[in-house]
C-alpha cells in the first residue's frame, strides 16, 4: 500500500504560515507573502516507491534448482536409513490419532544424536509394552531407561520423556500441541523436532526441519548466503529464499543424501551427480 505524503508546516512564533500561491494576506495589497524560513521535509520511501529506489531482488543460490533435481535423482531409490527406519516408520499407524501423534513425538525425542536403526529398535520395544501417555506415566524411570537404551543421552531422555508426558496429560489431554511455539516449550523438544512433529503428526508445514545433515549440506552447496554455524541459523537462511512448497520435502531429501553420499567425513564426491557444480567438491 502506498504512502500518503504531506508537506509539513512548522508554526514558529513570529513567522507566518505559508499560503498557497495566489492567496492574499490582508494589508499586503494582494501580493502573496512567502515565509523566508520554509523547511523541507525529508521523505522516507518504501522499497520500489519514489525516490528512484529499485526493489531489492531476493537472493537465491545460482544453481540450486539443478542441484536439487540431481539430489532427487540420487534419492529416487528411497533406500537410505531414514526411508526405512525414520520417525515416520516408528509409530503405530492403526492407533488412535492422539496416540499416533504421541508416538511420533517420542520417536523424535529419542532420535536426537541417535542413528535411525537404534531409534527404530527402541520404539519397537516401547510399542510392545503398549506405548501411550498413560503407560509411560505408570512406568518408572529405571524401566524406561532399560527399554530405550542405547539411544544417545538415554538418561537425560528418560527425564525429558517423563516430564513431557506429564505435561501432555495435564495440559493437552494426552495429545501433543499443534504449534511449533508450544512444542518447543516441552522438555527435550527442540526446533527440528517441533517442525518434524508438525509435518508428520499434524500434516502441517510451519517451517523447515534442519538437522545436522541439512545444516552440513546447505553450507556445502552454499544454499546459505553466509556460512551458518548452527542448524537454527540455517533454517532461517533457507526459509528466506526456498519456495514454501519445498519445505516439507527438503528434510527428507537431504537427510537421506547425507546418510548415503554427502557424509560428514569423507563424502563420496566421486559418486555424487553434483560433483561438477558443488562448491565444496572442488575443495575435498
Amino acid at each position: 500500500m502506498g504512502l500518503t505524503f504531506l508537506k509539513a508546516a512548522f508554526l514558529t512564533p513570529g513567522i507566518s504560515v505559508p499560503r498557497r500561491a495566489g492567496s492574499q494576506t490582508p494589508g499586503t495589497g494582494g501580493v502573496p507573502r512567502q515565509s523566508r524560513r520554509r523547511k523541507s521535509v525529508a521523505i522516507a520511501y518504501e522499497a520500489g516507491q519514489g525516490g528512484g529506489a529499485e526493489p531489492r531482488a531476493r537472493w537465491e543460490p545460482p544453481l540450486w534448482r539443478e542441484q536439487l533435481q540431481r539430489i532427487r535423482r540420487m534419492r529416487s531409490s528411497r533406500d537410505a536409513p531414514v526411508d526405512e527406519m525414520g520417525v515416520h516408520r516408528c509409530y503405530d499407524s492403526t492407533a488412535p490419532p492422539e496416540v499416533m501423534r504421541y508416538q511420533v513425538l517420542l520417536a523424535l525425542m529419542l532420535s536426537s544424536q541417535t542413528k535411525d536403526q537404534v531409534t527404530s529398535a527402541a520404539m519397537l520395544r516401547l510399542r510392545r509394552r503398549g506405548l501411550t501417555v498413560d503407560s509411560v506415566l505408570q512406568m518408572d524411570e529405571e524401566s524406561l531407561g532399560h527399554i530405550i537404551y542405547p539411544v544417545g543421552f538415554w538418561r537425560n531422555k528418560v527425564k525429558y520423556i517423563k516430564q513431557t508426558t506429564a505435561i501432555l496429560k495435564q495440559k493437552y489431554g494426552g495429545d501433543i500441541p499443534s504449534t511449533v511455539e508450544e512444542l518447543v516449550q516441552l522438555p527435550g523438544v527442540g526446533p527440528k523436532m517441533a517442525h518434524l512433529a508438525m509435518h508428520i503428526a499434524w500434516d502441517s508445514v510451519a517451517g523447515i526441519a534442519v538437522d545436522t545433515h541439512v545444516h552440513r549440506i546447505s553450507n556445502r552447496l552454499q544454499w546459505v548466503q553466509k556460512e551458518t554455524k548452527k542448524p537454527e541459523e540455517t533454517r532461517v537462511a533457507l526459509e528466506e529464499w526456498l519456495p514454501r512448497d519445498l519445505w516439507k520435502e527438503i528434510n527428507w531429501l537431504l537427510v537421506g543424501f547425507g546418510q548415503q553420499t554427502c557424509l560428514p567425513v569423507n563424502p563420496r564426491c566421486s559418486q555424487c551427480l553434483n560433483q561438477d557444480i558443488c562448491p565444496a567438491a572442488k575443495r575435498l
